[in-house]
């Protein structure tokens, strides 16, 4: 029989580029959930990934439903969705600068989306006493709060405790609690998988890689956050998203033959400084870098400069990083320097 996925949030970033794989690399059927908010851009993300076929009379393969997870799952959307043999939590607001500005909405879509849908899993077992295998809750490194620079210092492991600073970590925080608690509460088969920074094609310009590429094209000033002496930019291990998708295929084949623990961390390849991230862009687009190191964690204490997993679990259980960080990053940006792809630089795509 197919396998059929359930993932919320399938229209944007994170969730379009796990369409894109589980398309690309597996012969499941894709349910997409999403309440497509300025987040999701429309079907853009889709139209980009599918070529238009989602649309198509006849294709099987993806199915897409309009649905607000901050409110109960309506008896419509349930029918629809039908039987599931996985569930992908994607579904969340991300930025933090939002988050500091205006935090109930994170609490909303973050602690909220969770436990409807967790709810409304749990009642599907009551009522019919059926279950998906897994149910995977996409989670963050920021969760554990800032991680402390120096060499020998580790990232934080699957069993450190939650120090979130930001309302956005916050949120996350409470979805991972309501993930642990229905776990042991309802039985529900769930695994957190924690992630650190992610990049790719098709990002909001909002984010810091498509946001560098721009003014660097523009020839405008980056500010790049640093520690009070504006001497050390803060450092991150980014992850393109296919290689995070590609850990949940891991995953979901692994879970036929062991029992998953609650939490995975998947982290980057290398730990790089932001600002020898925009070095790199600027490398890549073929301009100068104007940049400067500000002291933004000051003024707004909700940022923090490093962030560390220890991701050595999934990779003791087999799981290898497809895409190594220096080949990705000059592939997305050149990826964004087409001219088709340019308007994914612009809040308002030029007309």
């Amino acid at each position: 029989m197919t396998t059929r996925i359930l993932i919320t949030g399938g229209c944007g970033f994170l969730g379009s580029h796990l369409v894109e794989h589980f398309l690309k690399t597996t012969k499941a059927e894709l349910v997409i959930l999403d309440k497509m908010t300025y987040a999701s851009s429309g079907l853009d993300r889709m139209r980009d990934v599918t070529d238009g076929l989602y649309i198509a009379e006849g294709h099987h393969r993806v199915r897409i439903l309009g649905c607000d997870l901050s409110r109960p799952m309506p008896d419509g959307i349930d029918k629809e969705i039908g039987k599931i043999d996985y569930v992908i939590h994607a579904a969340a607001e991300t930025h933090v600068d939002n988050s500091i500005t205006n935090p109930l909405p994170f609490i909303e879509a973050n602690v909220l989306g969770t436990h409807h849908l967790l709810w409304w899993l749990s009642e599907r077992k009551r009522k019919y006493g059926g279950i998906p295998q897994r149910i995977f809750l996409v989670s963050t490194d920021e969760v554990y709060g800032p991680a402390e620079f120096g060499q020998d210092v580790r990232g934080f492991d699957e069993g450190a405790a939650f120090r979130p600073a930001n309302p956005y970590a916050a949120a996350k925080a409470g979805g991972e609690a309501i993930g642990m608690a229905y776990a042991n509460t309802y039985r529900l088969p769930i695994t957190i998988v924690n992630t650190m920074n992610l990049y790719g094609e098709r990002q909001h310009p909002e984010k810091f890689i498509p946001l560098v590429i721009r003014r660097v094209l523009e020839g405008e000033k980056v500010l790049i956050h640093a520690d009070p002496t504006r001497k050390i930019s803060g450092t991150r291990f980014y992850l393109h998203c296919r290689n995070y998708a590609s850990a949940l295929v891991f995953l979901i084949n692994a879970d036929s033959q062991t029992k998953l623990p609650t939490k995975i961390h998947v982290a980057g390849e290398r730990e790089i400084s932001n600002l020898d991230l925009a070095c790199n862009i600027a490398k890549f687009v073929g301009k100068d870098l104007h940049c400067e190191l500000v002291d933004f964690h000051s003024s707004r204490p909700g940022h923090d400069l490093r962030y560390a997993l220890d991701d050595s679990l999934i990779r003791r259980m087999g799981w290898r990083q497809p895409l190594n960080t220096d080949e990705s990053l000059e592939r997305v940006v050149r990826w964004y320097l087409h001219d088709n792809n340019r308007r994914w630089l612009y809040l308002e795509p030029p007309r």
